[in-house]
């Protein structure tokens, strides 16, 4: 199957979600998140909004304030991390996406502990399948983002055996869903 189908097929599962099983499943990719060592020891977090029924991560915003929290906005084909907490506006963004606004201050590569990324699906390699926009693994691939550890954010039934795989795609350092987190070596 190539990456656009798979990719129609788990976006299509995904959206078919139940609230409550969505609601349910974010939930426990939190707490794995909580209670896993490079949460708890990371400063500066890079996270996204949910979109499309992405786990939602923002219990973590609330229960640990004490972290800097960052969040991108889409400009030129990059992807510019600002710092925001939830007392800050969001605005719909390129694609709809939610974004912070542009006048917060943005976060440099040296800031950044740790990255939650969004994904379609992840496979048991530490590969990503994204939305086909290239934004990560062109960030990653940047000699001052790709020592930060990132953990691909999925439910459980979006992470597969293998995906298919291009030059330019970027492994992650661990894959986390509602049953647990799984680390790779670099």
């Amino acid at each position: 199957m190539s990456k656009s189908q798979l990719r129609r097929r788990l976006l299509s599962d995904r959206q078919s979600l139940a609230a409550t099983v969505w609601r349910q499943n974010s939930d426990r990719i939190t707490d794995h998140l909580q209670a896993w060592w490079r949460f708890q020891q990371a400063k500066t977090i890079l996270a996204y909004f949910s979109f499309r029924q992405e786990p939602d991560l923002s219990p973590l915003w609330y229960v640990s304030p004490e972290k800097v929290w960052g969040f991108p906005r889409c400009v030129d084909g990059s992807l510019i991390w600002h710092h925001w907490r939830p007392e800050n506006a969001r605005q719909r963004g390129s694609f709809g996406l939610m974004e912070p606004h542009p006048r917060l201050r943005v976060l440099q590569p040296s800031e950044v502990d740790l990255i939650l990324v969004p994904a379609v699906s992840c496979d048991d390699c530490g590969y990503r399948l994204g939305y086909g926009g290239g934004f990560y693994d062109r960030m990653l691939s940047q000699s001052e983002w790709s020592k930060i550890p990132t953990v691909g954010i999925v439910f459980a039934a979006a992470r597969v055996d293998t995906l298919p795989r291009d030059s330019w795609d970027q492994p992650l350092a661990a894959v986390c869903t509602e049953e647990g987190i799984w680390e790779f070596p670099k």
